[in-house]
């Protein structure tokens, strides 16, 4: 079992996450409704270049292009019958520059959502969501990542199978949810529902945070109160948007600045964060940035809502109560 990243948090006060997959690929041609595990078999040196261009812009932590890389959602595209052909091919190919960079890199085995209901609302049976996250986990594991990056989760039916099938590696596993719904996920969950529920998993997460949703500020009220629920020893892991998504001749796009980026950086050091990234529209160029932030930055005391509006722009109403009714110690 792997236990590089463990071992690099107990000797590091934070570690810096990559930036976006996707959408950084879509930049450099991936045409719309192609899914991005693929051009780990079909354009093996672009998945290079992207993993190298966030390792040279001072990441520890990159994530491999294994997204979408359950058959449920690899099946939308005619491949649910490579998914460990796909997984291991994302994985060796970070794994390999990793080994290039002279440095340590956490290589994160990404394991998104399968993207279906499940029991009573739709039709995925536990059992199924299990086998397939454990059928990409022993993938990803047998490949060489070091960790089970479980992100972008909106359920805890989906965060108990995730996990339950990523038991079987052994490997250690960092669970993310993304909070985009005024403060809550997709299906209502809080971010002290979301601690409370990792309590009951086995393996217990490394890491736990957010990730996506809809912009920096809207993520770090989240934060807070992720902090309150776990308490300060927990490892907390934020991955934001870059910005908040807009339409910009019928396309979605991230506004972010890297300056912004930066800021939600130093305002994550000062709640406690330990693990530091962007999601959708973060480039290596916001990444480099965000470092140069981090290290010259001295953590002061966690910001107050104002000042998260002020630095990073509003937040909705639902977010806003919820960070109100834990300032007042409801």
């Amino acid at each position: 079992m792997s236990d590089v990243l463990r071992k690099m948090l107990s000797e590091r006060p934070w570690l810096l996450a990559d930036g976006a997959t996707g959408t950084s690929f879509f930049a450099t041609g991936l045409p719309t409704g192609h899914a991005p595990e693929l051009w780990n078999l079909d354009e093996p040196d672009k998945v290079r270049d992207q993993y190298r261009a966030f390792v040279d812009a001072g990441c520890d932590i990159i994530l491999t292009n294994s997204f979408g890389g359950t058959r449920n959602r690899l099946k939308l595209h005619q491949a649910e019958g490579r998914v460990a052909e796909i997984n291991t091919a994302a994985a060796r190919l970070a794994r390999e520059v990793a080994g290039q960079a002279g440095r340590e890199i956490v290589v994160a085995g990404s394991m998104g959502p399968t993207g279906e209901m499940y029991m009573p609302l739709g039709e995925l049976t536990m059992t199924q969501g299990t086998a397939a996250y454990a059928e990409q986990a022993k993938a990803l594991a047998e490949a060489g990542v070091d960790v089970l990056w479980i992100e972008t989760i909106y359920s805890f039916e989906e965060l108990t199978a995730a996990v339950t099938g990523a038991r079987a590696t052994g490997l250690p596993v960092v669970c993310t949810m993304s909070f985009d719904t005024a403060g809550r996920t997709m299906m209502g969950i809080t971010a002290a529902q979301f601690v409370e529920e990792t309590h009951k998993l086995t393996p217990s997460p490394l890491a736990v945070g957010g990730n996506c949703g809809i912009g920096p500020s809207e993520l770090l009220t989240t934060l807070i109160g992720l902090r309150e629920a776990a308490g300060a020893d927990a490892v907390l892991v934020a991955k934001s948007n870059c910005g908040v998504p807009e339409f910009v001749d019928g396309e979605i796009a991230y506004q972010g600045t890297p300056e912004l980026m930066a800021d939600y950086a130093r305002l994550c050091l000062d709640v406690g964060v330990q693990i530091i990234g962007g999601c959708c529209g973060t480039t290596p160029a916001h990444i480099r940035v965000m470092r140069a932030a981090m290290e010259a930055h001295t953590p002061v005391s966690p910001p107050n809502l104002e000042t998260i509006i002020e630095r990073l722009g509003q937040v909705s109403r639902g977010a806003e109560k919820q960070f109100r009714q834990l300032d007042e110690g409801g």
